[in-house]
């Protein structure tokens, strides 16, 4: 295996502490930023506290940092309020994308996923490492969706709502959901093409 470069996970660490503090400064509605920005500090929390045990590589870092920050942006305005005009103009969005987009790119994690997998040698095809990744990925985002339902049910008013993020779209949950399954796709393959070159 290459030689890992140092650091670089630091850094990205760094990065992300930086804006994490600046957007938790006076988010839009504190309640949808904290219930948002939850499940983010748990994965950091756990990828710091398992660093010594077992480092991803350096592209596995990169892929979620950029999903992190992506997400905390979005816990930061609440995903609806996103200033995104510009690439929903672009596609001809009528709704505010920027959930959808980040729906997608939840599945950068079927990368490390995947690579845990196929280097502790928990499988030993690598095909199958990758199944694994997007498997996981499919299951949490129906998960999430259920905690998001769960979410607006109980707390109710703009808080649910936010949260939620369905923008009026009945089949809101199934395209997140097929968003996350299609990046984790995408995204798990990157792997078998970074273990061939």
């Amino acid at each position: 295996m290459k030689k890992i470069t140092p650091y670089i996970p630091h850094i990205l660490l760094g990065i992300y502490l930086i804006i994490f503090i600046c957007l938790g400064i006076n988010p839009y509605e504190r309640s949808t930023w904290f219930v948002e920005n939850l499940p983010i500090v748990i994965v950091v929390l756990g990828l710091v506290l398992t660093f010594k045990k077992f480092r991803f590589s350096n592209f596995s870092y990169v892929l979620m940092f950029s999903f992190l920050i992506f997400h905390t942006i979005g816990g930061h305005y609440t995903f609806e309020r996103v200033p995104f005009d510009f690439i929903n103009d672009m596609f001809g969005w009528k709704r505010n994308s920027f959930d959808r987009v980040g729906h997608f790119l939840v599945g950068v994690f079927a990368y490390p996923i995947a690579e845990l997998f196929y280097r502790k040698n928990w499988v030993k095809n690598i095909w199958v490492a990758i199944l694994v990744g997007i498997l996981a990925l499919g299951f949490w985002g129906a998960l999430y969706e259920i905690i998001e339902m769960i979410y607006a049910v109980k707390v109710g008013g703009s808080s649910g709502a936010s949260f939620l993020g369905s923008q009026g779209d009945v089949w809101d949950a199934q395209k997140d959901m097929a968003l996350d399954i299609l990046g984790a796709g995408l995204f798990s393959f990157f792997y078998l093409f970074k273990k061939h070159h």
